[in-house]
This record gives C-alpha cells, structure tokens and sequence, in this order.
C-alpha cells in the first residue's frame, strides 16, 4: 500500500543502533518491528531544529539558506541565516524520518466491517416534496 503513515516510538536502548547513521543510509527495518529496510530521509532534534543532509556532523549550525530543508519561504534571490542540524543522527535527536521498502500487513478490525455494512444499507432520504408537521401532511 502506497501513502500509509505509522509511528513507532522506541525507548533508549532500542534507539542506539541509529546513532551515528546519517540521512541516506540504509536499515534492517527489525529494530522498529517491520519486515523490510528503511531509508533514512530526515529527522529533528528536541527543540524542533531539522537535519539537513548536506551539513556534516551532528551538531547544530547557523547556515546561509535560499531554499530547501529548514527555510519555509524566500523571494527569489533572497538568503536567509537559520540554524539546522547536520546530518548525523546524535543523542539529541528525538525524531528520525524514514522510507519503508516492505509490506505492511494491515489487519481488519469486525467493528471497522460492521461500520461499513452498516452505511451501505442505511435509508436514503426521501426526495419527495412533502413534510410532516404535528402529524399532517402538507405539500411544499
């Protein structure tokens, strides 16, 4: 399935096989539960600071930006000096966004089926004219 978000959240221990990685690389997908490989697109640190892949290392830094990750909008021409991340994955990142290559089993639950079937059979509204009102009936 194409287009399919999901969110794993790792705790500590589980998390250090990405430390050191940088944007580009690629993982077994095992170390988040999935059957397949992961390509390392982006991520962001604590603060909310993005990685860029073309800074090396982990650290934060004030760069000269005229567009791409980190800068929302400039004029044609225009620079703008932001701080981003570089593109080592570190202790201080706490988002890290990827690319799944693999299949996602998705399970059916009985009460999302009886949801549908249930809104297939429902009554359509009568298109008729009419209207009840205190248990007459009037034509509009």
């Amino acid at each position: 399935m194409k287009g399919k978000s999901i969110t794993k959240e790792l705790k500590e221990s589980d998390a250090n096989p990405f430390v050191g990685l940088n944007i580009g690389s690629d993982i077994d997908a095992t170390t988040v539960g999935l059957h397949g490989k992961m390509k390392i697109t982006g991520g962001s640190d604590k603060s909310g600071v993005p990685m860029r892949a073309d800074i090396h290392g982990g650290a934060r830094k004030y760069v000269l930006l005229s567009k791409g990750v980190g800068l929302n909008n400039a004029e044609k021409g225009e620079r703008i000096r932001k701080l981003v991340r570089g593109n080592t994955i570190s202790e201080e990142i706490y988002q890290i966004n990827c690319r799944f290559d693999g299949e996602i089993k998705i399970e059916k639950t009985p009460e999302a089926d009886d949801k549908v079937d249930s809104a297939k059979e429902a009554p359509k509204k009568d298109d008729s004219a009419k209207k009840e009102v205190k248990g007459q009936v009037k034509k509009a």
